[in-house]
C-alpha cells in the first residue's frame, strides 16, 4: 500500500489573517494522480501555494513524508509568470537544473544533454535561442512543463497546466501527466475543466473554501456536491472577521 506523501492537517490558510481555506484535513498517497476543483474563489491556488510555502499557515499544518518543500516541482498559473523578462527559453528551461547544479554553475555536457531531450520532449526543439517574450501561450506552457522534467520531482503541483493554450498542446502536456503517473509520481492539478477530471484523474478534492467531497473522481464529481461547493462559495463573506491567531 502506498504511503503519504503530503497530508493537510486541520490547515488553515489566507491572506492578511482572512481564511482562504480552513480546516482542511486531507492526505495524498505517493503516486496518486488528484484534481483540485472547485468554483472561483474556493481556495484552490491558495492550497498549492500553502504546500510550497509561499503561504505560512494561519492554522493547523503541512506534513511532506520522504521529501522537503525544495524537492516539490510547482507550475504556477501563467499569467503570474513575467514573460517580458529577458531570458531565453534554454536558459528559462535550465533552471530545472539548478536544485542539483545549483545557480549559476556550469551544467556540463550531461546537464546540455537533458536540457535537449526535455525541450525535444515537450516538442520545442530549435527554440533554444528564443526569448521567452516571442512564445505563444501554448509554447510557454510546453517550455515551463520541460522545466518540470528537469527537476525530476516527486511531487508536481500543477496550477490550471491548460488554462488558455491550444488543444495540441493539452493533448502533448496531459500525456507528459499521464507518464509521471506511471512513474509513480505524485501529481495534484488545479483544474476547472470537470471533463478532463473525469477523464484524466482517478481522485479528486472538491473546495468551497473548505473540503466538500474527496475521493474517487466519479463519486466526488456528484451533482448534488458540485451545487453545495458552489452555494457556499457564493455565500462567503468577504468582510468576515479575521482568524484570531
Amino acid at each position: 500500500m502506498d504511503s503519504t506523501i503530503l497530508q493537510f492537517v486541520n490547515l488553515t490558510l489566507g491572506y492578511d489573517r482572512h481564511p482562504a481555506v480552513h480546516h482542511l484535513d486531507y492526505a495524498i498517497r505517493a503516486g496518486a494522480l488528484v484534481a483540485v476543483v472547485g468554483p472561483n474563489g474556493a481556495g484552490k491556488s491558495t492550497l498549492l501555494k500553502g504546500t510550497v510555502g509561499s503561504l505560512t499557515p494561519l492554522g493547523g499544518e503541512i506534513r511532506l513524508t520522504g521529501i522537503e518543500v525544495s524537492d516539490i516541482a510547482y507550475l504556477p498559473q501563467q499569467s503570474e509568470i513575467d514573460q517580458g523578462f529577458p531570458i531565453s527559453v534554454f536558459d528559462m528551461v535550465a533552471m530545472g537544473l539548478w536544485r542539483k547544479t545549483r545557480a549559476f554553475r556550469r551544467f556540463g555536457r550531461e546537464g546540455y544533454r537533458k536540457i535537449g531531450e526535455a525541450l525535444d520532449t515537450v516538442g520545442l526543439s530549435g527554440f533554444e535561442k528564443r526569448p521567452i517574450g516571442t512564445l505563444s501561450g501554448g509554447q510557454m506552457q510546453r517550455a515551463l512543463f520541460a522545466r518540470l522534467l528537469l527537476q525530476d520531482a516527486r511531487l508536481i503541483l500543477l496550477d490550471e497546466p491548460f488554462t488558455s493554450i491550444d488543444s495540441a498542446t493539452v493533448r502533448d502536456l496531459k500525456g507528459l501527466i499521464r507518464r509521471w503517473h506511471e512513474e509513480r509520481r505524485t501529481v495534484v492539478a488545479v483544474l476547472h475543466d470537470l471533463d478532463q477530471v473525469r477523464t484524466e484523474f482517478p481522485e479528486t478534492l472538491l473546495l468551497a473554501r473548505e473540503q466538500i467531497a474527496a475521493g474517487p473522481t466519479e463519486h466526488v464529481l456528484s451533482p448534488a456536491n458540485l451545487d453545495q461547493a458552489r452555494r457556499l462559495t457564493e455565500a462567503f463573506d468577504e468582510g468576515a472577521a479575521v482568524c484570531e491567531r
